[in-house]
């Protein structure tokens, strides 16, 4: 059995940064604002703690917003600070359950969660025959394992391969590290049909590296911005890799 709650908890890999809440999240919703339907609802599939939840809020509200998470803490922490708003619901669940969602939604987010999956397919094909409205969107992000900062960390000898799976990222539920093939695959294996691919931020640092670098006057707004417009030049080098997938 899998002890969620444990799984989000800090071992000698923090399980999220600075640099994912004050960088990455920006330019994550960036990234899917062009894609977004002109109207409809949206189900956050693994939202932790929520901290991505008020991005999708600023496009979503009123229509609404369900968000799933496998961890009691994390959900609970979730539902006392949205615990004002109507429109935000939160679900502690795992996918694999057998819970009513009561609507189809038109978007579907799922970012920095397929890769802790035992099944991710089953998961996608689940979120495309049971909860995507017909003419919905499916949003996976996921970290890339060809990442300048990943392939650095082979080259010292600090992982084996690219897409190895660490001890700490184990610990916090990692069952395997994507790259814009696999996860293609695995899109596709689900009945997906990809629209749009590509790759988010261009990144040959280390998240513990990035924190201690923002805490400096060291990186401008210039220099970040720079990082998402050449993310997109070569997206087999970002931080995250991106799809937008609809019904095959």
């Amino acid at each position: 059995m899998r002890d969620y709650n444990k799984e989000f908890k800090d071992n000698e890999r923090k399980y999220a940064y600075n640099f994912d809440f004050d960088v990455m999240h920006k330019f994550m919703i960036r990234a899917m604002e062009p894609f977004f339907l002109e109207c409809g609802n949206a189900f956050e599939l693994g939202s932790f703690k929520c901290e991505f939840t008020p991005y999708l809020h600023d496009h979503f509200a009123g229509a609404g917003i369900t968000c799933i998470e496998a961890s009691k803490e994390a959900s609970d922490i979730a539902k006392e600070k949205f615990a004002k708003y109507d429109d935000i619901s939160i679900i502690n669940a795992r996918f694999e359950d057998d819970f009513k969602l009561g609507y189809k939604a038109e978007h579907i987010i799922i970012m920095h969660v397929l890769e802790h999956l035992d099944d991710p397919v089953a998961v996608l094909k689940k979120a495309k025959d049971e909860w995507l409205e017909d003419d919905g969107r499916i949003f996976l992000i996921c970290p890339n394992a060809n990442a300048p900062s990943r392939q650095i960390a082979v080259q010292m000898g600090l992982i084996s391969h690219n897409s190895a799976v660490t001890k700490a990222e184990e610990e916090h539920g990692h069952r395997i590290t994507y790259t814009l093939d696999t996860l293609e695959r695995d899109a596709r294996a689900a009945g997906l049909k990809v629209i749009h691919r590509s790759g988010i931020f261009f990144k040959a640092l280390a998240n513990f590296q990035w924190d201690k670098l923002l805490e400096t006057d060291i990186i401008s707004k210039e220099y970040l911005e720079g990082c998402y417009q050449l993310g997109m030049k070569y997206p087999d080098l970002c931080s995250s890799i991106f799809l937008v997938c609809e019904k095959a």
